[in-house]
């Protein structure tokens, strides 16, 4: 049994999930946010160009992923980039393109999302999030991702331009929900699938509120520390930490 573990493990393609993993998470999400602004904003590309380039991006990263034999930390968190960035693109293009609205964006993308676990279970017979070493199990693993990036982004943006909550009231309540996950998933048994998705899905408002906060004006309850600081700094906090867990073999 042992054995077996160590070659699944062995031939495993995606990060073990680890405190180290949600730090990480939450920083590639304030990464794909303050890209994404980078792109539609401060570039002036415009959401439709912006999500076009993101979705080349994250097509072109998943499919050397899903070739790949292993997992490969560099390439993985890469992939995750691109998920935080194209379901920012996503969000606002639904919303300020499409005019759906944060809301409406929010009941489509969660209704995909689940859906996309649905089918999930039903093919596969069971979720697991670590270890995938199935070609098959990976695809799904990656397209729940993208749907909880996406939905996390138009929840995020839905609690400061809906309900009217500062960026830093914002991180409060998401990192509050993010908290009770936590103390969940040690004091009840509750499965610890739903309690990961929930919280992939509530990590990503919380950092794309932090990358509002960095990136927004003063007037607009920011720092205006511009996007293009704010994007150098995460790729280099990222960078730092998936090297050091590549060394220390933590996720």
């Amino acid at each position: 049994m042992k054995k077996a573990k160590i070659i699944s493990e062995g031939l495993n393609k995606v990060a073990k999930i680890t405190l180290l993993f949600w730090i990480m998470k939450i920083i590639a999400t304030t990464l794909g946010e303050t890209l994404g602004d980078l792109l539609a904003h401060t570039l002036q590309l415009g959401y439709a160009i912006g999500l076009a380039i993101t979705a080349v991006f994250f097509l072109l990263v998943l499919a050397i992923q899903l070739k790949a034999k292993k997992y490969n930390p560099l390439l993985f968190w890469l992939v995750i980039v691109g998920t935080t960035t194209v379901g920012t693109e996503i969000s606002d293009f639904m919303d300020r393109t499409l005019h759906l609205g944060y809301l409406a964006g929010s009941l489509i993308l969660i209704t995909l999302l689940i859906n996309t676990l649905w089918i999930w279970k039903s093919t596969i017979g069971k979720i697991e999030v670590y270890p995938i070493f199935n070609k098959k199990v990976e695809l799904f693993y990656w397209i729940a991702i993208l749907f909880s990036n996406s939905l996390g982004t138009a929840f995020g943006d839905f609690l400061s331009d809906n309900v009217g909550l500062s960026y830093l009231q914002g991180a409060m309540v998401t990192a509050g929900v993010i908290v009770i996950v936590v103390l969940l998933h040690y004091t009840t048994k509750i499965s610890h699938i739903i309690l990961f998705w929930i919280a992939f899905i509530f990590t990503r408002p919380f950092g794309a509120t932090f990358g509002d906060l960095l990136t927004k004006t003063t007037a607009e309850g920011g720092l205006d520390l511009g996007t293009i600081p704010a994007t150098a700094v995460s790729v280099a906090l990222l960078g730092i930490l998936i090297f050091y867990s590549h060394k220390k073999k933590l996720v």
